[in-house]
C-alpha cells in the first residue's frame, strides 16, 4: 500500500475536540451489556467513577445535522475525514495505549492526526484506508493514545465472505452472547451511530448487500474488552488491538472467547455458531 496521491493532502490534517461521557450515557451502554445495578457499579459505572477501557468512544459522537447525512446514514464525506468516493466505510480495527484514567462526567479533551491514506487492491476490488490517530487527555492528563484503520470499499453485486478462520477450541474461557436488533438499536442510540447497516434490514440487505444487520465492531471490542476484564477479576487493560475479519450479524449465535498467553496477554474472539471467527484481538494486562 502507499498513500493515495489524490488525498495525500489530507495527511497529517489535525483536529481538536472537548467532550466529556455523561453518567445517564454510560448507563445506557451499560444497560446495553445487560448489566444489573451491582455489575455497573463493580465496573465503576456511578457519577464520577472511572470510565472503564473503551467507554471513551461514548464521547465526541458524530453530531452532523440531518441535512449533512449521507445515505448510508454516515456523515456526508469531506471535512476532517478524506472524501473517498467508494461506497463502503467501515471501521475495520484499532490499537489502543491506556496511559491513566478517564472520569465519567469529567472533561476530556482529543487530538486527532490523520496518519495515513492507503489505496490496497484486493479481492473485492479498490480499497482505501485511512489511519486517524487520537491522543485523549483527561483532567490529569494523558489518558489513551489510539490509532483507528477506517476502510472503504465498493458495494459488491452480492454477499460473498472471506474465507473462514476457525475459531480456537482450546480458549480458558467463553460464554454467549443474545444478539438482536434490539441489541443493535441501543448500542447505536448510546454512540449515537447512525448506519444504516446496524438497525435497517432492508437497506442492509437491498443495498449493501448483507444478509442481516450488521454487529457494530466497536460493540464486538467492548463485548470482549468486558467478558475478558469479569474473567480476570476486574483487572485494567495497559493495551489493546482488534481487527475485524467477517462480518457478524444480528442472527449469529454469538459466543466470545478468551485464551490467555505465557506472557500475561491475552487472545479473544466473537466467533458464529459455525465456529467462524468474526474479530480477533489482544489485551495486555497491567
Amino acid at each position: 500500500m502507499s498513500d493515495t496521491g489524490q488525498f495525500a493532502a489530507w495527511v497529517g490534517k489535525v483536529e481538536e475536540a472537548e467532550d466529556r461521557v455523561p453518567f445517564q450515557t454510560a448507563r445506557a451502554l451499560a444497560a446495553t451489556l445487560d448489566m444489573d445495578p451491582a455489575a455497573r457499579e463493580a465496573a465503576g459505572v456511578v457519577p464520577g467513577g472511572r470510565l472503564p477501557a473503551l467507554w471513551h468512544w461514548l464521547a465526541f459522537l458524530p453530531d452532523a445535522p440531518m441535512s449533512d447525512l449521507d445515505g448510508d446514514g454516515h456523515p456526508k464525506r469531506g471535512g476532517f475525514l478524506p472524501p473517498v468516493p467508494l461506497e463502503r466505510r467501515m471501521w475495520a480495527g484499532g490499537q489502543l495505549v491506556f496511559h491513566g484514567a478517564l472520569q465519567i462526567d469529567a472533561p476530556i479533551r482529543r487530538c486527532s492526526r490523520i496518519a495515513a491514506v492507503a489505496e490496497k487492491t484486493g479481492k473485492t476490488g479498490t480499497m482505501v484506508f485511512v489511519t486517524v490517530e487520537h491522543e485523549i487527555h483527561g483532567p490529569s492528563g494523558l489518558a489513551v493514545t489510539e490509532s483507528q484503520d477506517i476502510v472503504y470499499m465498493p458495494i459488491p453485486e452480492r454477499f460473498a465472505p472471506p474465507p473462514p478462520v476457525p475459531a480456537p477450541q482450546d480458549g480458558d474461557w467463553s460464554e454467549p452472547v443474545a444478539m438482536d436488533p434490539v441489541r443493535l438499536f441501543r448500542f447505536s442510540a448510546a454512540t449515537f451511530n447512525a448506519h444504516r447497516i446496524h438497525v435497517d434490514l432492508e437497506y442492509a440487505r437491498t443495498v449493501e448487500k448483507y444478509p442481516g444487520l450488521v454487529v457494530h465492531g466497536p460493540f464486538q471490542a467492548i463485548l470482549l474488552m468486558e467478558a475478558a476484564r469479569r474473567h480476570k477479576g476486574g483487572a485494567g487493560p495497559t493495551a489493546y488491538r482488534f481487527r475485524g475479519v467477517r462480518p457478524l450479524f444480528h442472527h449469529d449465535a454469538l459466543r466470545l472467547i478468551g485464551r490467555r498467553a505465557e506472557t500475561g496477554e491475552e487472545d479473544l474472539f466473537t466467533a458464529t455458531g459455525d465456529g467462524h471467527v468474526c474479530m480477533q484481538a489482544r489485551v495486555v494486562w497491567g
